[in-house]
């Protein structure tokens, strides 16, 4: 049997058949997203978003190819390089991009337009991946740990400054790689703290309660010290002191950093009734569009609130409103059981590794993956601000198909190697 043949035994087929039925699904909700019962539209009308989809996962079939052609080693090898090229395509579309919808992120080529920030996610999975199997790497050094924070610091702060703080906030989520990896979970507790305090923040207006309640657990907590040291009880302290700046840092940041559209965001998600005819709509409609599916939808086509466009962006970043519209409580079942039967086989795949370098880019994978899902379906009812992300391989548009296609088909490669590398 020639080594092609292996290769294709080892292909993960569970993963590609996930993949291209999500895709599919996608595709076709993309078009009731779009559909006008009057025109007599077809899902094949290439003025139309779903025909252009359409065209964009053709597409995304001959990257497939490519990249199941090119050498496996190639993305260890040239792994830096991969990263450096798409940093200079960020710095680059500051320059000269074109700015769409508040964000300076898009190449515009003749009729395409092309978004690099989707394709940055990939080369800092790429690059992360070297790095930690780089031969003497240690996660418990703070040099290496630096290094880490700066790769995917460095297209994280390029994308913030394009406009688009969502596609940059997915870069938090390669803490759990590392975590995966063996760095101390202190970061990671005292991120969920941040943002636990964040929210209460939020939540509670008048900020004096906040500062009586952290002052009263501070001396709690050193009442009941056996041992009150004045190591201890400066502890205690300083961590008083660091919760109330948080505190006080989130009055700056949504008053002086965020943009009047994020502050609306942020009030939406706090109390979208406060003004449901302005900042609070979106989420609103998405709520309203969803709950109207009952159990089993209207049915494919027959979504009212799609048909009178009462929610913005349906194709793209509230795409899942029209599953909810249509096909229910069961269509949405499905397609959340769909995500996490990928969600888990990924996981599964990273694990099966022996070559440290496809783990850690199989985590990150799944994280990137795993954020997305997330944080689209939670922003469209209501648990997240809706910061502009899309649900991976189902929302209209070619950049996002193609990064998370290369994304995946990367794993997939590598995979598909297992058995010809050395156990790193």
């Amino acid at each position: 049997m020639s080594t092609r043949d292996d290769i294709s035994n080892n292909i993960d087929w569970l993963t590609v058949l996930l993949f291209f039925l999500i895709a599919i699904l996608g595709w076709m909700n993309i078009f009731a997203a779009v559909y006008d019962e009057s025109a007599n539209q077809s899902i094949f009308d290439m003025s139309l978003n779903s025909g252009r989809q359409l065209v964009f996962l053709g597409s995304s079939i001959i990257l497939i190819i490519a990249i199941m052609v090119v050498d496996f080693k190639f993305y260890d090898t040239f792994g830096y390089f991969i990263y450096g090229g798409i940093i200079l395509l960020l710095v680059f579309v500051l320059l000269f991009g074109r700015e769409v919808a508040g964000s300076k992120s898009w190449f515009e080529l003749g009729p395409m337009r092309l978004q690099p920030s989707e394709f940055a996610k990939f080369a800092t999975a790429i690059a992360v991946a070297k790095f930690m199997s780089s031969t003497g790497f240690k996660i418990d050094r703070i040099s290496n740990q630096i290094i880490l924070f700066i790769i995917i610091g460095l297209p994280a702060i390029l994308i913030i400054l394009q406009g688009d703080t969502g596609t940059a906030l997915v870069y938090s989520i390669f803490v759990f790689v590392f975590f995966r990896e063996g760095m101390s979970p202190t970061l990671l507790i005292l991120g969920t703290a941040s943002a636990i305090i964040f929210i209460l923040t939020l939540l509670v207006p008048n900020h004096l309660y906040l500062y009586i309640g952290i002052t009263a657990l501070a001396a709690a907590t050193i009442l009941f010290i056996k041992k009150k040291t004045f190591k201890t009880i400066a502890l205690v302290v300083a961590g008083a002191l660091i919760v109330s700046g948080v505190i006080r840092s989130v009055d700056y940041i949504i008053s002086d950093v965020l943009k009047p559209h994020q502050q609306n965001r942020i009030k939406a998600l706090i109390n979208p009734d406060a003004d449901p005819l302005g900042y609070g709509w979106n989420v609103t409609q998405s709520k309203i569009a969803i709950g109207s599916g009952g159990f089993t939808g209207k049915g494919f086509l027959k979504g009212t609130q799609t048909k009178f466009d009462f929610v913005p962006e349906q194709s793209t970043d509230f795409i899942f409103c029209t599953i909810g519209e249509e096909h229910g409580w069961l269509g949405s079942l499905i397609t959340i059981g769909l995500f996490t039967v990928l969600l888990l086989r990924i996981i599964h795949i990273a694990e099966r590794q022996k070559w440290k370098f496809a783990r850690v880019y199989g985590y990150s994978v799944a994280c990137i993956l795993f954020f997305h899902f997330a944080v689209n379906i939670g922003m469209t009812i209501g648990l997240f601000p809706v910061i502009g992300i899309p649900l991976p391989l189902f929302s209209y548009g070619g950049s996002s198909l193609w990064g998370f296609a290369i994304l995946l088909f990367v794993l997939i490669k590598l995979d598909a190697h297992r058995s010809q590398v050395l156990i790193h």
